[in-house]
């Protein structure tokens, strides 16, 4: 059973670790990798990623992105969605700090934090908005 908007946009908002695809070019399937996200219902999704990485070139080059989440308690539920990418800019710590503690343990971030921003290179931030969507709650089986 398809999920209304408010609960489509909400388990999106949940901390899931997101499958993002994003076209890869002729000859290729499209380049799918697990990422964390951050989203508000009603507003734009936003991911975080190294400037000079494969994923962040295709995404400039597509424009458009796709993230598909997904859980199997207490029902089988997913919900993906399609975007144009609207902006893409520097990373902040500020940044980094509220994504990581999304999905890590409140004990955790800070270390984290500190050696991602001293080893992982130079991040971007790219806000895609949501213009398609589908989901689904398969209930119990």
């Amino acid at each position: 059973m398809a999920l209304t908007r408010e609960e489509r946009e909400q388990f999106l908002a949940e901390p899931h670790i997101a499958a993002l695809s994003v076209d890869a070019g002729a000859g290729r399937a499209p380049l799918t990798l697990p990422i964390w996200y951050q989203y508000e219902p009603g507003g734009d999704i936003w991911v975080m990623t190294g400037l000079d990485t494969r994923k962040n070139r295709l995404i400039q080059a597509a424009g458009r992105i796709s993230l598909m989440v997904d859980r199997l308690e207490p029902t089988i539920r997913y919900v993906s969605v399609e975007g144009p990418v609207v902006k893409t800019v520097p990373a902040t710590l500020e940044q980094l700090h509220e994504i990581s503690a999304r999905y890590l343990p409140a004990e955790k971030v800070d270390g984290y934090v500190d050696f991602a921003w001293k080893n992982h290179g130079e991040q971007v931030v790219i806000h895609m908005r949501p213009e398609r969507w589908v989901s689904s709650d398969l209930g119990q089986v």
